[in-house]
């Protein structure tokens, strides 16, 4: 049996060479867009990762508000989201409830909304636009707990 090799169109080939040559420089919104990424890590901070949070029992319609659930070694990350006219409203709690003094940052690739946890642990912000978004608590004792980037559609 004879083997062919791949054929290539003549655009890929172009595209490849230009790539191997370094003259096909990346585009300048590439690597703003990935500059941008970079810069929304957190060196040191603890993941909390998503687990599956099952639909509330009596609950009718898929149409209500979605609940999610980020779990990390040392404390938990409970969201409401609810979308209305294209935004999207979080309503969060962290337990166990974290000391004085600790902060709730909302992040999506664009804005950054901060919040002062209530003395139960809760939270809310308003009005966000859908797309990824990610939780973090900075304590002031300890390293921040940070969810890992969820996509909310409305």
């Amino acid at each position: 049996m004879t083997r062919h090799p791949t054929t290539i169109d003549d655009e890929s080939l172009i595209a490849a060479l230009r790539l191997a040559s370094g003259s096909d420089p990346v585009p300048a919104q590439v690597t703003a867009a990935a500059r941008a990424v970079f810069g929304l890590r957190l060196p040191g901070a603890t993941t909390a990762r998503s687990v599956v949070t099952p639909v509330p029992q009596g609950v009718r319609s898929a149409e209500g508000p979605r609940l999610l659930k980020f779990v990390a070694a040392e404390l938990t990350v409970e969201l409401e989201v609810t979308s209305l006219d294209g935004l999207v409203d979080l309503a969060g709690q962290i337990s166990p409830c974290p000391e004085a003094g600790t902060l709730v940052e909302i992040r999506t690739p664009h804005l950054t909304e901060s919040r002062a946890l209530s003395p139960t642990g809760r939270f809310a912000v308003t009005g966000l636009p859908p797309g990824w978004f990610s939780v973090v608590c900075h304590r002031p004792e300890d390293l921040p707990v940070v969810t890992s980037w969820t996509r909310i559609r409305p």
